[in-house]
């Protein structure tokens, strides 16, 4: 890869004969266009394509919380980045030819707030999801202003429902109400809790399975 100083092509994006022109962290570089694979991949490779492709579709819906909330910018991986990466290694597996999730290893956020205590989480009608716990606002990095916030996966449609307060470390309960469209639907349940800045938050709890109603 050579970066692009002067001269007269200067910066572009995309393909020009056997190079490709791109901007990388704010330098223009050109690197030599990758040669095709020319068949369908190894096993391995189509593993590893699998398993890629299942975490970035299950990282999408997080990308903008994870970016405030999972733990501190490591050097030139990005909160987003270590999210990934720990996705890729702890909780993307492959079993019998497929892409699967570990869903109880799952971290939706990381970080150094006072978590919960005594987090309980029942289903009721209408598609609701009722939460209780214990006011531990006197702990050490803990606030009674931390918002009470959930993220909550449906398996079929692959996609998350986030919710972010209103209700505080104090309140000691909160209702969440989910998409219609999941009722009777199986749901894996996350909760934290973030700053009232809504820049560092407390590593998440995962609370299992529920049917919504």
């Amino acid at each position: 890869m050579a970066r692009i100083k002067k001269g007269i092509l200067g910066g572009f994006s995309g393909t020009v004969g056997t190079v490709v022109g791109a901007n990388w962290r704010g330098m223009d570089v050109i690197r030599s266009r990758p040669k095709s694979s020319g068949g369908k991949g190894t096993p391995l490779q189509l593993m590893q394509r699998a398993k890629f492709a299942l975490a970035v579709k299950f990282q999408n819906s997080l990308r903008s919380m994870q970016s405030r909330l999972y733990g501190e910018n490591a050097g030139v991986k990005s909160r987003v980045n270590l999210a990934a990466s720990y996705l890729l290694r702890e909780v993307v597996d492959y079993v019998n030819d497929q892409a699967v999730l570990r869903m109880e290893k799952v971290i939706v956020t990381k970080g150094v707030v006072t978590g919960f205590q005594n987090l309980a989480v029942a289903d009721a009608a209408d598609q609701t999801l009722n939460f209780t716990w214990t006011d531990n606002s006197s702990q050490m990095m803990a606030k009674a202003t931390d918002i009470f916030c959930t993220a909550v996966y449906e398996e079929e449609s692959g996609e998350f429902a986030i919710s972010e307060g209103p209700e505080t470390r104090v309140a000691a309960a909160a209702l969440v109400v989910l998409p219609e469209i999941w009722a009777e639907k199986t749901v894996h349940v996350y909760a934290f809790f973030q700053t009232q800045e809504q820049d560092e938050a407390c590593n998440s709890v995962y609370l299992g399975t529920l049917m919504v109603q």
